[in-house]
This record gives C-alpha cells, structure tokens and sequence, in this order.
C-alpha cells in the first residue's frame, strides 16, 4: 500500500514538473513575444524568462532586427522592349509586431511578391540605357512603394538595391556591339583630334622656322652691307691717306717727280701692242728736261724740306737720295729708248709691206 502510494505521488510531481515546464518562455532580447490565449490577444511579452499557463496559450515571438530578403530573378520587358533579368534585394524591419503577425500571413512573402510586381512596373516604364544607369532612381522609388504599402503591415522598408540587370543574350550582344562601335567613335574622334594637334604643332614649327631663317638672313645681310661699307670707307681712307703721302712726298722732288712720272708714263705707252705711237706735242721740252735731270745742270736743292720733315717716317718711309734717283731715272730712259727704237721698226717694216 505504501508503495502505491509512493508511486503516485512520484507521477504527481513528474507530471507538475513537466506542466510548470511546458509554461517556461524565455524571449531573447532581439524579440517581441505576443500571447495569445484561447484564440484571445493577451498582449506583448517582453524579452526574458516568463511563464505561462501551458496548453491554452501560444506565445509568436517576432524578430525586431533587420531582415535581409532575396527577391528572385525575373525577366522585365522595358519601354524599348528589351527583355531583361532584374533580381534585388529589400532591408526590412518589423515595427509592429502585432501588425506584422495579424494583418499578413506572411509579412516576408508577401514583402517579395509585392517588390517583383513594383518592379516590373517601375523598369517598364525606362528604356533599357536608363536602367543600366539609374540604378539609384529605380531603388529610391522601390524603396518608396514598398514602404508606403508595407507600413500598413507594420514593416519598415529600410533599403532596396538592385542586384543584377542582365539583358538576355539577343539583347547583350546588341549592347556589346554597340559599346564596341561607340569605344572606335571615340577611338577616331582622339586619333583625328591629335593628328589635328600634330599638323597645326607641325605648321606652328615651319612657321618658326621660316621666321627664324628670314631673321638671320636679314641679320645677314645687314653684317654683309655693313661689312661692304666698313671696308669701302676704309678703302677710301687708304687710298685718301697714299694719295696724301705722294703729295707730301713729292714736294721735295718737285720738277725731278714730275719728269720722273713722264718717263714712266712714256714707258707705260711704249710697251702696248699698238703699231703707232703717238708723242705729245711737249716732247721736245721733256727730253731736254731729261737731259738737264740726267746732266744734273739743273740745282734742285733750294726745295723746302722742313714741313716734310716733321712728318712721321712710319706715313712717308725713307727719304730717297740723288744717286738713287738718278740710277732710276737712268733705266726708265733707257727702257724709254728701247721701246722707241722697237716701235719705229714695226713702223718702218709695216711701211715696206705696204
């Protein structure tokens, strides 16, 4: 009997251990519980140990953090009618649980459906370019439909970026085919833009060029016409300055120079290739000069010399003497003669012929 009674009162204790269990709920901080009891909203339940009476109460504990939901790849047709593959994914947070849990079934599945139809319609509405390159216009506005119809559920739509645009093969290869003709474009545009550059550098370089020689060749020839003039007035200086030293010079001479030139010139005459010879009319009064000049019966030694010699050696040179001028003189008569002589030859002997 005792034993029975033992035994029961074992199974009597197992069996509250095991309701007082079934009635533990511990919620996490991240969760929100609600209860509900015999069919009846009893209220939320905060995070921690609780407990509840088992069997007639269910406890939904819902998750408050972000939630990250894959929407799945579909293919859109754009306004260009280009179909295209769009996937995407939604940042959504629960605000309110009891709406979360009792005006949806499913707030996730129902989150996705309603993002893949506002993105059929949202992408159906650009062009296939605007798409690929406004990416941040189509998750703003996203963004902002699903929010709006999601707030009656009691989830926030935090953010939605678009993963994927894959345009379909036909559609891909059009896109590759356009890139690569607009990459040549561009290509030709840069080529012709720097053979434009390289030509006007080119004719910007002849110009200098051209600039620079017609420069020097003017520099040139005003050095060469300088050159000329430098040494004309210098020409002119020299013969202006032995023109001045002869006349210094033959002061003292006086008639000695004078019939010194003659009978130089008359040599000159004399030794031309010309069959006559014509004499000047004062040839007598040059020979007895001559012969005066060669006698020495003439004095010539009253001719002032001072101002002839104050003059520098360096202009006028050496002084010649009489013996020197005389000896000259001498061989210019006798070539003087000679020549004569010749040139009455030729006369007679071309008289003959005659």
């Amino acid at each position: 009997m005792v034993l029975v009674d033992n035994l029961v009162t074992f199974t009597l204790i197992l069996i509250i251990v095991f309701i007082f269990a079934r009635g533990v709920v511990i919620v996490q901080p991240y969760q929100q519980g609600l209860t509900i009891r015999l069919g009846t909203y009893t209220g939320r339940m905060n995070p921690g140990f609780r407990w509840i009476v088992p069997f007639i109460t269910e406890v939904i504990k819902m998750d408050l953090r972000t939630q990250v939901i894959d929407v799945p790849s579909q293919e859109v047709i754009t306004k260009d009618n280009s179909p295209t593959n769009v996937d995407a994914i939604i940042y959504v947070r629960v605000m309110d649980p009891e709406k979360a849990y009792f005006e949806v079934s499913a707030y996730k599945s129902a989150t996705v459906a309603l993002a893949q139809t506002s993105l059929r319609g949202i992408i159906g509405d650009m062009e296939l370019d605007e798409v690929l390159y406004n990416r941040d216009l189509i998750n703003t506005k996203l963004r902002d439909m699903l929010d709006r119809e999601t707030d009656q559920w009691g989830v926030k739509v935090e953010r939605v970026e678009i993963k994927e645009v894959d345009p379909i093969g036909a559609v891909k290869q059009a896109m590759t085919e356009q890139t690569s003709a607009e990459r040549e474009r561009r290509a030709a545009i840069l080529r012709a833009d720097g053979e434009k550059r390289a030509a006007i550098l080119q004719a910007e370089g002849v110009r200098q060029s051209m600039i620079l020689e017609a420069e020097g060749e003017r520099q040139s020839k005003i050095l060469r016409a300088e050159g000329e003039r430098q040494g004309k007035i210098l020409m002119s200086q020299g013969e202006a300055q032995g023109l001045r030293i002869l006349a210094l010079g033959s002061r003292p001479l006086d008639k000695r120079a004078i019939t010194v030139l003659s009978l130089e010139t008359l040599k000159k005459m004399s030794e031309g290739e010309a069959t006559k010879i014509v004499l000047p009319f004062e040839i007598s009064s040059l020979i007895k000069q001559s012969a005066q000049f060669l006698g020495a019966t003439e004095d010539f030694s009253d001719v002032d010399t001072k101002d002839l010699m104050e003059l520098s050696e360096d202009i006028l040179g050496e002084m010649p003497s009489g013996g020197e001028v005389v000896s000259t003189a001498k061989e210019i008569v006798k070539d003087i003669e000679s020549t004569v002589d010749t040139a009455d030859m030729k006369i007679m002997s071309k008289d003959k012929l005659e």
